[in-house]
């Protein structure tokens, strides 16, 4: 059939009208569907704050398109959240970090995993510094961050987070601080102050920042957990835990332990520099990789407009450091599971970096037991005829109120003594290994196993026996401190024994 001109041209009106009608039909259903899915968004949200007797959240309490409980938790729920810590940590323990108060600087890759898990594990206060933003190319190795985050301060993104998982703030409060720290207490103002911290983390990368934290912790007998650096590095087994000397393959903890001594060299208030050596004081989690990537090169841009121009702020870094966000992500972790374990009352102890050869950990084995027959044959002899003050004990005896027998250890124990109970160094003066080490019976009255032994150097050895010759016990010719570090560490140890 063929219509004519005219009436072809009257129909393209009509046609047009079908068309229109029909995309306004499908945009009103579209938008319908959009709104009834919404709405049902919306009624499960409220069922689910229902469930949890939490208050169905107004507007006012968006963030983005995210609705967040405001009202308080109930007991239950938050012992639910708590309740695999609960297992590990006991009631005391745990009842330790629901009151503890830590603070982490740096938000990046390695602080936004550290305060995550922080919050996530009970603890009550944190007070998060960071004055950067969430960047595109940082969405790699941040905790939470996503684009919508993009350009808002990393603090903040975090607190929003945190919020989620704990809304009530008599459980988690979340101090934001979107601020640099400096070091200089008239620009940072109540930065670190107002808080009894049980820790403050250090996840900032760069060295002169880093030492000038670190060197209040010193002054201020603040604990600190020290985080070196995570960029251009892979291999996650290469993680070591240690005191600020022990980190020697390290370039940033080198840098950091030549900046925080220039800080602290005419301050009357340090006497020495033991704060190098006591990883109670100072803990550093750092990696003996040897990056396998370098800083990336300037680019033209930079190079034509003077790189000076490119920097967040003065003197922190420009060329950009390639990370792989598996590395800082571990290494946050890290520090949250020392920090929290000491909190917790269940801490550990971490193997140190250096392992000793088998020939010195045989020849340390035999110098003990060789030493313990000394021992016994010599109060033997010179006590045989006074049976009075003799106690068998089959293989052992006590003789005189000291215990006397074959060493209690064995070849294993030895490597476990070394590396990780007392890291490989002596336990009186922090030699490493370089000095001659022996082990030795701590108080002569109890046997030679794990929770009794202590690693010297010759030279402490040394005046360790010639104090119990003079003053009746060898132990009392140590430093106060120092002996209460030391009975501090085999206390630890036998919570290790006894697990």
């Amino acid at each position: 059939m063929m219509l004519s001109k005219d009436a072809g041209n009257n129909a393209m009106p009509l046609v047009a009208g079908v068309f229109l009608g029909s995309l306004a039909t499908a945009t009103l259903a579209y938008c319908a569907t959009a709104f009834g899915r919404k709405k049902d968004d919306k009624g499960k949200n409220d069922r689910r704050c229902r469930a949890l007797d939490l208050q169905v959240p107004e507007k006012n309490n968006l963030v983005g398109e995210e609705m967040v409980p405001s009202k308080t938790l109930p007991p239950e729920i938050r012992s639910e959240q708590l309740s695999r810590n609960h297992l590990f940590f006991g009631h005391d323990g745990l009842s330790s970090i629901t009151t503890s108060s830590v603070c982490v600087v740096g938000l990046g890759g390695v602080g936004s995993h550290c305060a995550h898990l922080l919050a996530r594990s009970g603890v009550k206060y944190l007070r998060l510094i960071d004055f950067d933003q969430v960047t595109v190319s940082s969405l790699n190795r941040h905790a939470c961050a996503t684009l919508e985050d993009v350009g808002i301060p990393k603090v903040t993104v975090l607190k929003r987070f945190l919020e989620k998982v704990c809304p009530d703030s008599t459980y988690l409060e979340v101090d934001a601080r979107v601020q640099m720290y400096t070091g200089d207490l008239k620009r940072d103002g109540d930065l670190l102050s107002g808080k009894k911290w049980d820790v403050i983390i250090d996840a900032i990368d760069d060295v002169p920042t880093k030492a000038r934290l670190l060197a209040h912790c010193i002054r201020h007998n603040i604990r600190c957990i020290s985080c070196m650096g995570a960029g251009g590095k892979s291999d996650f087994t290469r993680l070591h835990v240690s005191d600020l000397r022990s980190a020697t393959r390290d370039p940033l903890a080198s840098k950091l332990r030549q900046s925080i001594k220039r800080l602290l060299k005419n301050d009357d208030t340090i006497k020495d520099d033991s704060y190098m050596d006591d990883p109670d004081r100072i803990s550093v989690v750092y990696s003996s990789e040897k990056t396998v990537v370098k800083l990336a090169d300037f680019t033209e841009e930079q190079k034509d407009e003077g790189v000076h121009k490119f920097g967040a702020v003065d003197n922190m870094r420009i060329r950009v450091l390639p990370v792989l966000g598996t590395m800082p992500a571990i290494m946050g972790q890290s520090c949250a599971a020392l920090a929290l374990c000491e909190i917790g009352q269940k801490p550990f102890s971490p193997v140190a970096g250096e392992r000793v050869g088998r020939n010195v950990r045989h020849r340390i084995y035999q110098h003990l037991k060789r030493r313990e027959k000394k021992i016994r044959d010599g109060l033997e002899a010179e006590l045989a005829d006074n049976v009075s003050i003799c106690e068998d004990l089959g293989d052992s005896k006590i003789i005189g109120g000291e215990w006397v027998g074959p060493a209690q250890i064995d070849a294993d124990d030895v490597e476990y003594l070394l590396a990780e109970v007392w890291r490989n160094r002596c336990a009186v003066t922090g030699d490493r290994l370089g000095t001659v080490l022996e082990l030795c019976r701590w108080n002569m009255s109890q046997k030679s196993d794990c929770t009794n032994l202590v690693l010297m150097g010759s030279r402490a050895l040394e005046k360790f026996d010639s104090d119990a010759r003079d003053l009746g016990d060898g132990r009392d010719g140590i430093p106060p401190e120092v002996r209460l570090r030391i009975e501090k560490r085999l206390a630890n140890c036998k919570v290790d024994i006894n697990c």
